[in-house]
Parts: C-alpha cells; structure tokens; sequence
C-alpha cells in the first residue's frame, strides 16, 4: 500500500498563463487518466505543446482498469510506457470458461509466436498512470497543471476559451484544440449540454481487489452459476503484489451501500476461496454499467475521447483500451493539422473511424451483458440452451459470451486504398500492422513495429531493383534495410517481390499494391492526410 501512495499524488502549481490575458495554445487536453495522457504524449513526441489539465492532485484511487491488449502496448511501447507496463504487469492469454464446477472450455488468445507484444497483461490502472505520468515529465512540450479544473468553456470558430479554477482563484486561455479526456461524468461534454445516448443496465456488480497468495495461474477464469455464488456469475483475475481482481454479479437489487461493507463481502470471498483462505481487502467497489455513446465525437475544435465519448461494460476489456486507441487515431492527424500538412477536416475521420470502433464495442459489450445477465426469460432460456450444449458441441461454445475481449480496430472508410488484388496472410488492410520480428542491416534483432515507429512509412518487398524515396515517408525496404529471416514477414503479409505496403502515422494499413507505384502511394498519402483533391487525380489509388 504505501509504495502505491508514495506516487500518487502532486503538487499544485500557478502557471504563467495565470498572470496573462492573452494565455493561448494550440492544444489543450483536459483530464490526465489514461487516455488524456496518452494523447498528450503522442502529441509531444510529434512535436506539438500541450497543456495537460487536471481537477484532481493524485492518480486514482482503487485499480480500476486492469486489462491491457497487444494492440495497447504496441501503442504504449510507441510512448516509451510499455517497457515498465510488462515488466510490472501480469502477462496472460489463456481463458477459461466454467459452468458450476465443469470447465465447459478454454481458449489461447494468441497461440502463435514472433510477436513482441503479449496478449494482454493485468495491470492496476494507478500503475499505469504511475508510468504514463512519468513520461510526460521527460518531454519538455507538456505542461501538466495539477487542481485546475475546467468550469467554462466558450466555443469559437478558430478554437475554444476555457476558464479554469484553481486555489488562486480562476483565469483563462484560449486554444486552437481542445481534447476532452475527462472521463464518464464529463465535465466538458455537461458545459456544452451534449447527450450521451444509449442503454443502461440494471444489475449490480460487485468489484473486489483481494490480497491473497492465491494458487490459481494467470489466466481468466469466468463462471456462470458458480456453486460458491448460485445463480450469478464471477470473474477472477490475477494483477499484480498478489492482488486477485474478483467480480461477482449481484442482481438488479443489491443495494450498493451496503454490499460494500466488509461483513456483507467476506463471507461471499470465503464462500469462493474456501473457509480457511487468508486474504485482505485491498479495494471494493459496486457498479451498475451503461453502453452508450456521444453521437458526434467532434464538436468544433472541441474533440471528445475515452469515456467521455462512449461507455460499455467492463466485460471485455473495451473502455480503457477503446480511448487509448481514440488517443492514438486523434494524435497524428492533429499534428498534421497543426503542422499545415492537413486541411482541419481531416479531424472529421476522427469521428467517423472512432464512431465506428465505439459502435462494434458497443455491440458487442452489449451482448456480452445479456448473456451474462439475461433480463428476460426467453433470454434466461437461451443462455442457458447454450451453456448445456458447449459441453458436447463446437458450434455452442463459440455462441458462449463471457465477454468478447479486446481487439484491434479496423477502419474501413474512404481513408483506406480499396484492395485490387487478392491477400492472404494476416495483414488486413486498415488494421494494424502484424508485428513481426526482423533482423537490421547489421544483423541486430528489430521488431517491424519499432523500425516504422509513429510515421508515415511505405515497405517494400525486396528481391527486385530498389525502389525510389518517397517524399514524406519513410521507406523500409524488406531484404535490405530488414531482413526477414524467419519468414513471419513473408507469412503475415504475403509479401512477393515488389510488393509494397503504405502505412499510416497510427501503424494502419492504408493501401497495399503488388507492384510499387509511386503515383499510386503519393495519391493514398493524400487521401489519408485527407487532401485527396489538392492534387493530381487519385483514380490510380
């Protein structure tokens, strides 16, 4: 307990802006969870200053978000984070499914190797607040202002202006772009009276962060009808310090307040981990959840991320790594803004490819909630249906939803280079590029993910003549500049010679050829950069 609050909190600061009336940025993100973090971080190391505000001093209380999925840490290990996350972290891929006591089946989330990133790893949230605040620190373009809480903001057509309260009284600042990262009771989003649309679900959960020295292995276990908890459902995770994240579901009528008192939670703990098991309380809380969204997630110049703009249940893994995805998409395409490189249209793609992701988590964190916790007897009856025959059947156990875990997005929209050709492999065009493990010019071990980094890049497939610079990108050619000596290359994106793939800031796939085409890839930079009609015809692309 004490190594966790010797870092969590921070001293508050007056700033210069306090003392001015022209206090102006080209970018202000308000709230340091995770996801305002992460933006604010991308956003420095593409060069552009930000001001981080936060109405709180310290990181969070409790852990919150535990669940952390490659494509994540592959965002994380971009930020420089990823390095302390797995080293803390507990890393797994293994799930397991029971009914009562019978494991109806278990699954491995990524059976195949050649890849830098696990999985997932459990974390405690405050951890990786921990990490992500000491990022920030080295970079010189953040300015983060702990007890400075957002009680205005006026927009404008050119940027908003915020007022700002502080223990000095409150000021004001003008910014060109302003990130809303404040989380699922927005501040921001109740100043500029949007509605968050969608459903709310009855049942109470109960969250325990239990203290034990445990014997199960780091895996996901999730029951339904569990004998040690009739009728519900439970998840047991394991985090870090021997911390064992426990999830019981309680029903619509639980009454919150006093489910949370230890003499109502430890005689359910001990009903599951046996009568003489030694544990502590570390952390306990109850929820009720919603899977709702912001219709528009761009407002003006004021952009909304993470919970903020959408909400879904825990089962799944979906919020915290849906906003860190959020984070990510925004970052280069505002740097491109802000740069001159982009018209401020470009941030309308923000909206329709993270509209697009938070709908399919919406959807699928919805699902997963009425197979849990039917609302009906027709729903009761299904579910159970299905439970009795995953015992015997394939076909069942894949209709099973325990919570349909994190996954990488893949945008489909007018920003992506339709295929002309047929591609096998795993590289699917708008997600993310596969890692795969490669060897420099001097034979050093490199990961295909490190060497693009965060540009905007173009690899080509060696064998033939080298191709041509591009302007503007970076140009990693296969068999040269990398070697692929093990194949995972070749395999994940059916690479033949001369074949060439562009790459986006953000590591998606936007257009691949079988040959290289410098018009083509000039003409696919554009419409991702979203100037498709300021140069020569992209009909090509």
């Amino acid at each position: 307990m004490n190594e966790r609050r010797s870092f969590r909190q921070f001293p508050y600061r007056r700033s210069a802006d306090q003392d001015r009336r022209d206090a102006h940025h080209p970018v202000v993100v308000v709230g340091a969870g995770p996801v305002g973090l992460c933006a604010a971080i991308d956003l420095a190391q593409r060069g552009v200053p930000v001001v981080l505000l936060d109405d709180a001093d310290r990181i969070g209380e409790g852990s919150r978000g535990i669940c952390y999925a490659k494509r994540t840490l592959e965002i994380l290990d971009r930020l420089g984070v990823a390095d302390k996350c797995l080293e803390k972290g507990v890393t797994w891929k293994v799930g397991k499914v029971f009914q009562r006591d019978a494991l109806l089946y278990r699954f491995d989330l990524l059976p195949e190797d050649g890849h830098k990133m696990p999985a997932f790893i459990n974390l405690q949230q405050y951890y990786l607040e921990q990490f992500l605040c000491e990022r920030a620190a080295e970079l010189d373009a953040i300015d983060i202002r702990w007890r400075n809480k957002v009680s205005g903001i006026e927009p404008r057509n050119d940027g908003a202006r915020l007022t700002i309260e502080t223990p000095d009284g409150p000021y004001r600042l003008d910014a060109d772009w302003v990130i809303a990262a404040d989380g699922a009771r927005s501040t921001l989003r109740r100043l500029l009276g949007l509605a968050i649309l969608g459903e709310a679900f009855e049942d109470r959960f109960l969250i325990a962060d239990v203290r034990m020295a445990g014997a199960f292995p780091p895996e996901r276990w999730f029951w339904f009808d569990p004998p040690f908890h009739d009728g519900r459902s439970a998840l047991l995770h394991k985090q870090p310090d021997d911390i064992w994240r426990i999830d019981l579901q309680l029903g619509p009528d639980a009454d919150p307040i006093e489910e949370q008192k230890p003499e109502r939670v430890v005689p359910r703990l001990r009903q599951m981990l046996g009568a003489d098991a030694k544990f502590s309380l570390e952390w306990v809380s109850v929820y009720t959840f919603q899977c709702r969204r912001l219709k528009r997630f761009v407002h003006g110049r004021v952009v909304f991320v993470g919970d903020a703009a959408h909400q879904v249940s825990p089962f799944g893994a979906r919020g915290g790594n849906s906003g860190i995805q959020d984070a990510e998409n925004l970052a280069w395409k505002l740097a491109l803004v802000l740069s001159g490189d982009a018209p401020a249209s470009l941030i309308d793609s923000y909206d329709l490819e993270r509209s697009a992701a938070a709908d399919e988590n919406v959807g699928h964190s919805t699902r997963s909630t009425d197979f849990i916790a039917p609302r009906s007897a027709q729903e009761l009856r299904f579910r159970d249906a299905t439970l009795a025959l995953a015992r015997e059947t394939g076909f069942a156990k894949r209709m099973v939803n325990s919570g349909r875990l994190s996954v990488a997005s893949v945008y489909e929209t007018p920003l992506s280079t339709p295929d002309r050709e047929q591609w096998a492999g795993s590289a699917r065009l708008g997600a993310p590029l596969p890692d795969a493990p490669l060897l420099d010019r001097a034979g050093k071990p490199v990961w295909l993910l490190d060497a693009v980094g965060g540009e905007a890049s173009v690899l080509c497939a060696g064998d033939r003549a080298a191709p041509p610079p591009c302007p503007g990108l970076k140009r990693l050619v296969i068999g040269e500049d990398l070697l692929d000596r093990d194949g995972h290359f070749a395999r994940r994106y059916d690479a033949t010679p001369g074949a060439s793939y562009l790459v986006r800031p953000d590591q998606h796939l936007a257009a691949r050829w079988r040959a290289f085409d410098p018009d083509a890839i000039a003409a696919a930079v554009r419409r991702f950069s979203g100037r498709a009609d300021d140069g020569a015809s992209d009909a090509r692309a």
